[in-house]
């Protein structure tokens, strides 16, 4: 599927960084006793997936807590008015609840106007990418003025779970353990992208477009436990092929990459910025090195952030715009992949860059104020 945009502009990207750090040597201290049965060499964790750290919330915060406070983040960096919010999306895999939808929470949270839809969206580590196309079409149909995708992705109950059973299943061998490494990379985060319509918009950031691409007879080779999220009885484990997930990964994205140009009417001399799914090392490098990208106009977080799932691109793209990543008038590639395999890749270009999380906060209104509403066509 391809799309084009003539009237979304891409407003604010906003995220929340965890406090709490846990490296990849705390990890394998925790998993002693599963390295010392097995003999496995101490670092292997880092060295496999170029991961240093990942980030954890408190013990027992809900998800949607930390999405009232980067949406917020993300409508006072924009600057409109919240009664122009016209669609809220929740996109991670992580929710509050079964019902409702966590969107209801951070909808109450962020004071929004009644007439404002609200929904989840979950789609593994596609979920915002896929709100942002929703709200984008919304937009550009005319139903609404503003949108805001918004997600927060817990890593704690993952991780602790992988290590309980690493450690406590004395039958596993060191082939049975490689399904479990991924799950040992994941992360805490939390991102809010808002879309305008171009009328309402003081960036003149637009969304141009972008395809999707789906690979689905893969379906299998990264999942989760059977649903069992219903409040703290939640033990989640995943099971995930990385090598197969990887390589089958980075071919769907090679097909959807080549239509994402020429959608755009881009070529790889005129894309200069991107900002991708974060997974790991080797899965960054083959990946720029299949679509003929130099590292140089990536931005990576995963050493320091892990694969955060859903958020991991957003967050990336927050950070790597305040870091000064991208310029005016360049070109940006949103590359999503996702498990499942489904490619979702959007493409924008700058006029100004937004400063997703320096912003003065003061120029917009807090939950519950009463600005004039702005309009737009």
């Amino acid at each position: 599927m391809q799309f084009r945009y003539q009237d979304v502009c891409l407003e604010a990207i906003a995220c929340t960084v965890p406090d709490e750090i846990v490296t990849s040597e705390e990890i394998e201290a925790r998993l002693a006793p599963l390295y010392s049965r097995l003999r496995l060499p101490e670092g292997r964790l880092e060295l496999m997936s170029g991961i240093r750290q990942r980030r954890l919330w408190p013990q027992g915060m809900l998800p949607g807590e930390k999405s009232v406070e980067t949406a917020d983040k993300a409508i006072r960096a924009a600057g409109i008015d919240r009664r122009d919010v016209g669609a809220l999306v929740h996109g991670s895999v992580c929710r509050d609840y079964l019902e409702p939808a966590t969107a209801s929470g951070v909808h109450h949270g962020l004071a929004l106007s009644a007439d404002c839809l609200i929904y989840d969206v979950s789609n593994a580590c596609l979920g915002l990418l896929n709100g942002m196309v929703q709200v984008a079409n919304m937009i550009e149909l005319g139903q609404i003025c503003a949108g805001v995708v918004v997600g927060t992705e817990s890593a704690r109950a993952l991780v602790e779970t992988t290590i309980d059973q690493l450690n406590r299943d004395e039958s596993l061998s060191r082939n049975d353990i490689k399904t479990a490494v991924a799950s040992l990379t994941i992360g805490s985060g939390s991102a809010a992208i808002v879309l305008v319509h171009r009328d309402l918009s003081r960036t003149g950031n637009r969304l141009l477009g972008g395809v999707v691409r789906a690979a689905t007879e893969h379906c299998h080779l990264c999942r989760s436990g059977r649903d069992e999220s219903a409040g703290e009885a939640m033990r989640p484990l995943m099971s995930t092929d990385s090598e197969t997930l990887m390589r089958e990964g980075i071919e769907a994205a090679t097909d959807a990459f080549d239509e994402f140009l020429e959608t755009l009417g881009w070529s790889t001399e005129t894309l200069n910025k991107t900002f991708c799914h974060q997974v790991g090392k080797a899965h960054r490098q083959l990946m720029l090195s299949r679509l003929g990208l130099e590292p140089a106009m990536d931005y990576a977080t995963l050493d320091w952030l892990g694969n955060t799932g859903s958020v991991a691109l957003p967050m990336t793209a927050a950070l790597g715009l305040e870091a000064g990543h991208v310029a005016p008038n360049d070109r940006v590639g949103l590359l999503g992949i996702g498990s499942g395999i489904n490619v979702v890749m959007l493409g924008a270009e700058f006029q100004t860059v937004p400063q997703a999380n320096t912003a003065d906060l003061a120029t917009a209104d807090a939950p519950g104020a009463s600005a004039s509403r702005s309009g737009c066509a």
